[in-house]
């Protein structure tokens, strides 16, 4: 699996990235072949990203990490929106129903999933912790998901 962590901060530096480090260490041990980037929290330059790597064809999985708050700067969903073709509201919905079983605040969690093409992209929460816990509920899904957006539809 190649995969992309995309950290969305206007403040997080390759040195301050604990949330993008995480998963990329995450990633790293389910398997995935993975490359960071980290991108200032505006609507184009998140798009502009999601879309140059889902129309590589060489990107099977996105993970966003930031930007799905309430504050203004927060456009990681409105991003994410604007370039999926088709929308997966069962990933979402779950990492937001186990995450606040710990966190209460992960209600308000705004993040989305969806698919461009074959990549499937996942918006996760900006902090250690959340990405941790959403990590825990993704993981035993995102190889079969994975394989059905290739294609693979063997059982």
């Amino acid at each position: 699996m190649n995969a992309v962590v995309l950290t969305i901060s206007d403040t997080r530096t390759e040195e301050t990235d604990a949330s993008g480090d995480l998963l990329v260490g995450l990633l790293s041990e389910f398997g995935a072949s993975v490359v960071k980037t980290i991108v200032r929290d505006d609507e184009d330059e998140i798009r502009n990203a999601l879309i140059e790597y889902c129309d590589s064809g060489q990107i099977d999985l996105i993970i966003t990490t930031g930007g799905t708050g309430f504050a203004p700067r927060d456009v990681t969903p409105e991003a994410t929106h604007a370039v999926i073709e088709k929308e997966a509201p069962g990933i979402a919905e779950a990492m937001r129903r186990e995450s606040a079983v710990h966190t209460p605040t992960a209600m308000i969690a705004r993040g989305v999933c969806g698919i461009r093409g074959s990549t499937l992209i996942i918006n996760f929460p900006g902090s250690p912790k959340g990405v941790s816990e959403c990590f825990e509920v993704v993981r035993p899904v995102l190889i079969h998901a994975v394989r059905l957006i290739g294609g693979k539809t063997d059982h």
